[in-house]
This record gives C-alpha cells, sequence and structure tokens, in this order.
C-alpha cells in the first residue's frame, strides 16, 4: 500500500549522525565560578580603583522608551568642557568618553555635567611617582586619609553614583482645577478647538466665498 498525501515523508535523512552535533550547557557552574574568580582577579589588579568606568546619563531611544534614563556609552565633548576635565586625561581616571555623541537638550548636558562634578569632587587621585606630586593629583590629606582608613574606595562606580529612574508616582502628577492658572481649566478643549480651526481653514474659506457670491449675485 503507498503513502499518499498528508502521510508523505520525503527528504528527511535519519542516519546523521546527530549526537555529535547536539549542544549541552552542563558546563554551567563551571562557568560561573570562572566568571566569579576572574572579577575578583581584575579587582584586586586594579586596586584601589573600582572595576568599571563612570557612564553617562542618556534616555532610551524612540517615543514609547525614552521616558525612562540608563547608562551610554561615553561623556559628549561639550559635557567634559563644560565640567573642566579634558578629553586626554577623561580615560585615565576612570571616565568614558565618546567623542561622537552630542547633547540634543540642556536639561542633559547640566545632568551629566553634575555628575561629572560629583565624581571628580569623590575621586581621589595618587600620584605617579612617590614623591613628584602634580596639580592634578589630589591633597596629601586626602591621599593620607585614604591610606589610614578614613575614607573608603569603591568597587564599583555605578555603587556610589547609581541611575535611577523616577517613580510613576513621582513622574506623573495631579493638579485640580482650582490650582490652574485662570483660563487654563479647559486645554483639553483648547487644543481640540484649535486642532479643528487648522484643520477646516480651507473648508471654512471656501464656505464663506460662496456665501459672499451668492449675496453679491442676490444684490443684483
Amino acid at each position: 500500500m503507498t503513502i499518499k498525501h498528508n502521510q508523505q515523508i520525503q527528504h528527511n535523512h535519519f542516519r546523521k549522525d546527530w549526537q555529535r552535533r547536539v549542544r549541552t550547557h552542563f558546563d554551567q557552574p563551571g562557568r560561573k565560578s570562572r566568571r566569579r574568580t576572574a572579577r575578583l582577579t581584575k579587582a584586586a589588579a586594579v586596586a584601589p580603583r573600582p572595576v568599571d568606568k563612570l557612564k553617562p546619563v542618556v534616555r532610551c531611544p524612540t517615543i514609547k522608551y525614552n521616558r525612562r534614563v540608563r547608562a551610554g556609552r561615553g561623556f559628549s565633548l561639550a559635557e567634559l568642557k563644560e565640567a573642566g576635565i579634558p578629553r586626554k586625561l577623561a580615560s585615565t581616571i576612570g571616565i568614558s568618553v565618546d567623542p561622537r555623541r552630542a547633547n540634543l537638550s540642556v536639561e542633559s548636558l547640566t545632568t551629566n555635567v553634575a555628575r561629572l562634578k560629583a565624581y571628580r569632587e569623590r575621586l581621589i587621585l595618587f600620584p605617579r611617582r612617590s614623591g613628584q606630586h602634580k596639580r592634578i593629583d589630589s591633597s596629601k590629606e586626602d591621599i593620607e586619609a585614604y591610606a589610614k582608613g578614613e575614607k573608603e574606595g569603591a568597587h564599583k562606580v555605578h555603587h556610589i553614583l547609581p541611575i535611577k529612574n523616577k517613580s510613576k508616582e513621582n513622574a506623573i502628577g495631579e493638579v485640580s482645577t482650582s490650582d490652574m492658572p485662570e483660563g487654563e481649566e479647559a486645554a483639553y478643549r483648547k487644543l481640540r478647538d484649535a486642532r479643528s480651526d487648522a484643520r477646516l481653514v480651507g473648508v471654512r474659506e471656501k464656505r464663506a466665498k460662496a456665501k459672499a457670491e451668492e449675496s453679491a449675485a442676490a444684490k443684483k
């Protein structure tokens, strides 16, 4: 009896060595342990510096998500200039730089400049060579205070200067009609009327013109 219609199984090869091509993930616990060891090794190697770099606060793309903020790739040159940090120095003191990024609003520029200044105030720069203190290095008092343990270092920058999103309760507020300025109580109605007026400009002009012609013809 031949197989036909929906029961056909054609061009299928069941004799391939499929067991050799199956990918398994039994090494997950070992990878987790190796990643942790690598993080600790890196932290010990760069100590007392933090393991991560300072990132700017940027808005998420598209209208759907731009109410949220996240960490960006790097600070723009305008932000570094406003904060008084040279571009070549920034990458050496743990600040990410993105020369392609541009500030499209005063709000983002102000926020990131304040973030840079806050980081610069907390930063303790040790001299590269002992006894050779430079102008950009931290004061001897700060260095001695850190050496004595009076000032603690940070393992990660984003723990000291986190990027937080506002909650929905704080982001959106309600205003009663009595608190609104006079004449702004029906703001939604005004917007709808303005939109309707802009849309019906041509229709109303045509109607007024036709009415004027009819009245002129009636007078004759």
